[in-house]
């Protein structure tokens, strides 16, 4: 049974719905099924309330009133969160999605986004300028959790994760105060974010660096049948050891599906396609490319000159919102022959047309970066996998698809190396977020956990528990005024 906000709270609710700027929203509303939604088809769950913040005065005033009812809090963004940390039975929402500013400064090739924006909409803005920030995969991904976790994308071998390119994050953090972190305001609050920063804080405002890209790259998918996938990841694996930084590559095994541009032939078919950007100059991407088409012939040849906001979008009809959803990721020593095989035969028993493996090299400016200079589980890690299970809701089925996930996930264990991507994984077993960090990452970020959210506030996500938990009843400055404003709402409604 879902507990509102008006039961619990009474009159008082009624003073915080009057100081908040944004909208608050309980499960007696009519925009209550549609607010609490998620990405992922197959969370259901059910906040007793969702405070959509027009500002971060509604971040604050929203995490004094949970504390002060003793709910439990979840934070959304995008709410792309594939284990549904984007929401929480029983518990309040703090609903960013309507914070959407975006500033861009073309001569420091610099973007500020407020957390609500989505990944093509960030690319939009910057591509105004010939620029971008190098993120993501899926135009309709939310930036902030992809940022918090990491931030794998198209331009990484070149120019690194996300967090690699995050000059600055504005936070609220568990005692409602807004700080700003940077690598000289606040440096363990910053390391931290970088890869775990859904345990620190509500970010309201990211600052990123930006890079000269487009408007057109070399890119897009080369598709072999499933029959060629031995002799193409082989190929793979031989040419990705020195190509240049400049190419990012994903192999994708998907089941073709019956739309254009694909042809009538192959709908339905198992299939591999590399998937590709280049964005040194678009004319030498035939070149760079040159090996995947000789080698092996592909069935379907859709690689070249491409804007880049249409590379960022290319696949997004692969990862639909309303699916059940549940996916595992590994990172891997390498592509052995085993690996290969195992990925193979596993993916030629999938049920599902549109569950899918993706297998990307790593390596480049991902790798140069310091395994501890941010909260990023391994970057030495030659290659990474996801696993992604996305199937039409249907709770007979669920347990067959996520099987299908784990089993295939063990089939690939004895050549997985330490630490997972946290932005791809469901659910955490055995011991999770410490196996997703590697131990001494996780020893760090479990004192910056503790310093500023020591009673753990901020656990709807891959969580990382404080060192103590001790009562801990913020009276900040801050929350003072919070607590002044709500006192003045009630005062105006009463008269």
């Amino acid at each position: 049974m879902v507990t509102t906000i008006r039961s619990n709270a009474g009159t008082d609710a009624l003073a915080f719905r009057a100081a908040i700027h944004g909208e608050v929203i309980e499960p007696s509303d009519l925009s209550y099924d549609s607010a609490r939604a998620l990405w992922n088809g197959g969370i259901d769950k059910h906040p007793a309330v969702i405070v959509r913040c027009a500002d971060v005065h509604d971040v604050q005033l929203a995490l004094a009133y949970a504390q002060e009812k003793d709910l439990p809090i979840a934070v959304r963004g995008g709410g792309h969160s594939v284990a549904g940390h984007s929401s929480i039975d029983d518990g309040l929402v703090i609903d960013l999605s309507q914070m959407k500013a975006i500033s861009v400064n073309p001569t420091e090739r610099t973007a500020t986004a407020q957390p609500g924006v989505l990944l093509g909409e960030l690319d939009a803005a910057t591509q105004e300028f010939g620029l971008a920030v190098p993120a993501g995969t899926i135009s309709h991904t939310g930036i902030a959790g992809l940022t918090l976790g990491g931030g794998t994308g198209w331009l990484m071998r070149k120019h690194g994760l996300t967090i690699d390119n995050l000059l600055a994050v504005e936070i609220v953090t568990a005692d409602g105060v807004l700080r700003r972190a940077s690598a000289d305001e606040n440096p363990d609050l910053f390391w931290g974010v970088r890869g775990a920063g859904a345990n620190l804080g509500v970010v309201v405002s990211f600052e990123y660096q930006l890079h000269p890209v487009g408007p057109l790259v070399f890119g897009g998918p080369l598709l072999y049948t499933l029959d060629k996938a031995p002799e193409v990841m082989r190929l793979y694996r031989e040419f990705m050891e020195t190509a240049p930084d400049e190419l990012t590559t994903f192999v994708i095994f998907l089941t073709v599906p019956p739309v254009a541009p694909f042809p009538a032939h192959l709908h339905g078919q198992k299939a591999i396609a590399i998937d590709t950007c280049y964005v040194g100059p678009v004319a030498e991407g035939d070149t760079v490319i040159a090996p995947f088409r000789t080698a092996v012939t592909p069935d379907l040849d859709m690689a070249g000159p491409i804007p880049y906001i249409v590379r960022q979008s290319l696949i997004d009809d692969f990862a639909q919102p309303g699916m059940d959803s549940y996916h595992k990721g590994s990172n891997l020593t390498g592509l052995t022959d085993e690996v290969i095989a195992a990925l193979v035969e596993r993916f030629a028993r999938v049920t599902n047309p549109t569950t899918g493996i993706h297998v990307a090299r790593m390596g480049g400016a991902v790798a140069r970066v310091p395994s501890t200079a941010t909260a990023f589980g391994n970057r030495t890690a030659p290659y990474i996998c996801w696993i992604l299970g996305l199937w039409p809701v249907d709770p007979a089925r669920t347990e067959e698809h996520r099987t299908w996930v784990r089993e295939t996930a063990k089939a690939i264990e004895p050549d997985a190396a330490e630490g997972v991507y946290i932005n791809v994984i469901s659910d955490d077993e055995a011991n999770g977020a410490a196996d997703a960090y590697g131990k001494v990452v996780y020893d760090w970020l479990t004192r910056v956990k503790t310093k500023y959210d020591p009673t753990n506030r901020f656990r709807s996500n891959h969580n990382i528990k404080p060192k103590v938990n001790s009562e801990w009843y913020f009276e900040s400055p801050a929350r003072l005024a919070l607590s002044r404003s709500i006192a003045h709402a009630a005062r105006v409604a009463r008269s």
